[in-house]
Formats: structure tokens, sequence, C-alpha cells
């Protein structure tokens, strides 16, 4: 079979079987993490990132793949979650941007694409590194650009990509020895390669062979679900929703009475195509779901018929959902009118990320106007910090990350808010909370940003977490379940008992220098835990001041740090 271009209804297949394929293997891919703790979120993050992506390319109103590209990298940039979420987005951005005025892609146009996605995600990382998402991305692309020279069939084009991807993908560990000595493959590297795979498959016709997985009837409801009726939501008046029937139909293929058709995808998928907008399919080889805006919900269930009998059928009526939603709105707002200040926005909103109402309270009593709930198990998203910034409705916003792996899509939302904003790039909440002392809120965003970034380096931050898997990692032989004492991103102790594991690693935190000793303890620990380790370090020298301080963080049980 030769393929010599890529449609609409190839690529929104391609985009879904990625979706889905991510989802799938999210787990996988965070158990890839080189450290072994409970917060590793690559597979998370990349697939809640393209989750977005698919919703925005499902969504667009157009037949055109390039628009349908420009569709799928707004939606990554707006859901972009962590790291590999925000270089995910970045590939796709720069896949976009050389093929938005195509209709439909040749061999080259997709070889093309994948170049400059490569190209536009090695710009976006300031310290491009080796032996990671990059290097599987870059040489995939060289892999199509080679081929494209040699073929004009899509189908030789993506599978030396993929081939390609896949060879570079098992030389991660070779290009990073942290890698080689955990014994993985690099994470947002397995993650994209996972969506390369999806995109051959997706090309190829490929159906799961015995053993693959194969999603479940509550997995498939769950996509039909997500997402899709957030778009009349808010303000929209019901009577410009211009299809106003949320049709939902299972089909049991090849049964039934009124069989007219065999099944076919591209056949099914192109009647309903015609019908409506928001569609979205899933199917096997004995079932297909469907989900549609329309205003003819009797012409889907018909259509439906012909090529198999109903097991599922559902309409709402989203005009009067509407209405409902908008008489609930306004209630609200006469509520939240009544109790409402006379307090004006702050000139300048300072927004710290962090998981925790303890974390919160700290963050706002040292000045801290927004909060943002996320960080080490969920990272928000490029539009979950441009809404805060954006909503603050300040004249300018200063972003606290406090971890590392948002720093990213922080940039990215800085970018694109509708005010001047900057990032202070705090690693740590520790180092979060140490920079708002070096705020002035008479200075302007550019010396405040570089005075909090002076601060960052006065504290050492200490974490205090449990291991997930055995490992060999920073000299340590670490047992599963055993508690791991990190300083600053490096692994410093590990013991079974928790208690025994914060002092040593506090014994390596302190100098003669050392003054101020903070304690932050989490959801997984208590306030007894936290006095014995106040006492214990306390024991170790008596002129240090410290402090205790309820974080209610998750994952962490302690955060410590030293001033």
């Amino acid at each position: 079979m030769k393929v010599t271009e890529i449609t609409n209804l190839e690529f929104g297949k391609m985009v879904q079987a990625a979706s889905q394929k991510l989802n799938q293997n999210a787990d996988f891919i965070n158990s890839l993490n080189v450290f072994p703790v409970p917060d590793g979120d690559t597979g998370t993050n990349m697939s809640l990132s393209l989750q977005s992506g698919a919703k925005y390319e499902r969504d667009a109103d157009s037949t055109a793949v390039g628009t349908l590209a420009t569709a799928l990298a707004k939606g990554l940039l707006m859901g972009a979650r962590g790291n590999s979420g925000v270089i995910l987005s970045q590939i796709f951005r720069g896949f976009s941007k050389k093929l938005a005025d195509k209709e439909t892609l040749t061999a080259q146009d997709l070889a093309d694409g994948f170049a400059a996605g490569a190209e536009t995600a090695y710009k976006a990382v300031m310290k491009p590194t080796e032996g990671t998402i990059l290097t599987v991305v870059r040489e995939g692309a060289q892999a199509g650009l080679n081929a494209a020279k040699k073929s004009d069939d899509v189908l030789v084009v993506m599978d030396a990509v993929y081939e390609a991807a896949k060879a570079a993908l098992a030389t991660t560990p070779d290009l990073l020895p942290v890698l080689k000595q955990v014994g993985v493959v690099d994470s947002g590297g397995q993650g994209l390669t996972f969506v390369l795979e999806s995109f051959n498959d997706s090309l190829n016709g490929r159906v799961a062979e015995e053993g693959d997985y194969k999603p479940d009837d509550a997995e498939m409801d769950e996509m039909i679900d997500a997402a899709h009726h957030q778009s009349v939501q808010g303000k929209l008046d019901p009577d410009s929703i211009k299809y106003g029937y949320c049709t939902e139909i299972m089909v049991r293929i090849g049964r039934g009475k009124q069989i007219q058709h065999d099944f076919d995808y591209d056949t099914f998928y192109k009647y309903l195509a015609g019908l409506g907008d928001s569609l979205l399919m899933v199917n096997d080889e004995e079932i297909v779901k469907v989900h549609v805006h329309t205003e003819h919900p009797g012409k889907v269930i018909a259509w439906g018929q012909e090529f198999g009998d109903l097991a599922k059928v559902k309409v709402d009526n989203m005009r009067m959902q509407q209405e409902t939603i908008m008489e609930h709105d306004e209630e609200t707002a006469a509520d939240a009118s009544a109790v409402a200040t006379a307090e004006e926005p702050a000139d300048t909103a300072i927004i710290a990320i962090a998981a925790g109402d303890g974390l919160a309270t700290l963050f706002k009593s040292l000045g801290v106007t927004h909060m943002v709930n996320g960080g080490q198990t969920m990272n928000p998203s490029t539009q979950d910090i441009v809404d805060a910034i954006n909503q603050s409705k300040a004249k300018r916003a200063i972003v606290l990350p406090n971890n590392k792996n948002i720093f990213l899509a922080a940039e990215q939302a800085a970018k694109v808010a509708d005010v001047p904003a900057v990032i202070v790039h705090s690693k740590t909440v520790s180092q979060g909370m140490t920079a708002m002392l070096g705020y002035n809120p008479d200075a302007d965003l550019a010396d405040n940003q570089a005075a909090m970034e002076d601060n960052l380096s006065a504290v050492k931050s200490g974490q205090v977490t449990h291991a997930i898997r055995d490992t060999q990692l920073d000299g340590f032989d670490i047992k599963e379940g055993n508690f791991m004492g990190i300083v600053d991103g490096t692994i410093k102790v590990t013991d079974a008992d928790l208690l025994k594991t914060a002092v040593d690693m506090v014994k390596t935190m302190l100098d003669d220098e050392s003054e101020i000793v903070t304690i932050i303890y989490g959801a997984d620990t208590t306030a007894d835990v936290a006095d014995q380790l106040q006492q214990a370090i306390l024991a170790l020298d008596d002129e240090l001041e410290t402090e205790v301080h309820e974080g209610d963080q998750p994952v962490y049980p302690f955060l410590i740090s030293v001033e």
C-alpha cells in the first residue's frame, strides 16, 4: 500500500491515537523518572498536554491539515504541563508553523514539519541536553528528511521517523550517564516515541494485536465525555450555539436488522463530520462510540443503525443546559457582589505555585497575592498560570514556580498573558519563600526579579520522601519504601526510618554560618513527629533558631530549609 497524502481525516486519527497511547502508558513513562520518588510525572504531564491539544484539534472547524495542526499546537501550549509537556508543544509549534498553509500533507511536508519541530524545540530550551526528548525528535526528523528524498510515500517517511526515534531513545542512556546508572531511558523521549509510534500505526491502519492494550467500555466512555462540553459554558448566549444537541451513540458493529453497510471508519466518520462539530469516534472490532454536536440527532442515530444495533443513545439539549448555567452564574455573581469588598486589585500580582493549604497560608503571609495549586504531584498547565495572571486584574505579575519542572510552562504563560509578567526561578518551596524577602512593592518588575533571584542562593533546600523502587543512585543502594533526604536535587541520605533520615539530612546541610532551620511538615506526617525532629536538630546545635509549620503538602513528609 502506498499513500501520497495525509488528509484531515487521517491527521485527526493520528492525533487521537497518540493521545490515547499516552494516556494508556502514562504510568509506565512516570516510572522512568531517574529519582525513585513518587512524584515522577512526565507521563502524566505529556498525556494531559496532548489531551488538550487533541481537543483543540477536534474542535477546529476546518478540513485543512495546516489549520488542524495549528489548533493542535495551540491546545498543546495552553494545556502544557511540566517541561516535557512544553517541549512537546514546541515540537508541534514548529511543525504547525511550517505546514500552516497546507490543505493536505505530502511525504515531503511531513518530513519538513518534523524537522521544523525539532528546530523549534531546541530553541525553546536554554541549555539543550542530549540524551533527552530533544535527541529523539532530532534523530527522527533527520531520518524523515532522508526518507523523503527517496520516496513520496508518507508511510515510508513516517516509518523512518518512528524507527529512528526508537533507535535514538535506546541510545539515551549512553548520552546521559545518570540514565545508564539507574537503568532507564529518557522518560520524555519515551513519551515522544509513543506519539510517533501511534502516528505510524494510525497511518498504516494497524489494529491492536492480541495481548496489546484495548480500552474497556468505561475508558471509552471517559474519552467520549472528557472536556467536550466546556465549549458551551460561561457567558455564551444559548441562541448563538450553532449545533444545539450533544448526541452520543454506541453501536454494536455488524449486529441488528437495519444493517446496510460493513463498517468502514472513513465512511462512517465523513458522514457524521458533515452533521456538526466536536466529533469524536472511538472504536474497536465490536463497538463504535460517537460524540457529536449536531442539529440532527435523529440522522446520527439512523446512520449508526445502518452499521449495527444501538447499545446506547444519549441526546442533551445544550441550549437548555446553557440557560440553566447562566441562571446559576447570575445567582452566584449576585451573591459574590453582596459580600465583595472595595479592595482594588494589587498593582503587582505575586503568584506562587504549591500544593497544600498550609503552604498557601505561609506564602500569603509573606506577601504572595495568588496561589496556583500544584507542584510536586501535579504540575499546572500553561493555561492555569495564564488564568491566574489574567484573573488577578493586576498591572503586572511575578510568578514563583517553586519547582524546576514548571519553569518552561511558566515562561510560556508569561509570554501570552495579558499583562507584563516575569518568572523568579525558584526550584523549591523554600527558595520561593526566601525569594519573597527580596520583593519591594515600589520597585519595577525587572528590579524585583533580579533581587528575588539573588535571594535564591541564600537558602539550602531539603526534601524527605520515600523511594518507589529499588535503585542505585548518587552512590546509594536505595530500597523501595525507604526514605531519602534530597538536598538541592542530590540524594544525601537514605534510611528506613523517617526521623533518622530527616536528621541525617539536616546534618549535611548545616555549616558554621547556619542560623535558621525551618521545618514544614506534610500531609503524611504529624506535628508530634515534627516536634521530635525540631528537638533532634536543636540537640545538634542549641544556638540554631528553629521554626515548625504545617504545610499539608503531599509526597514529602518534610520540607526543610537552612539559612
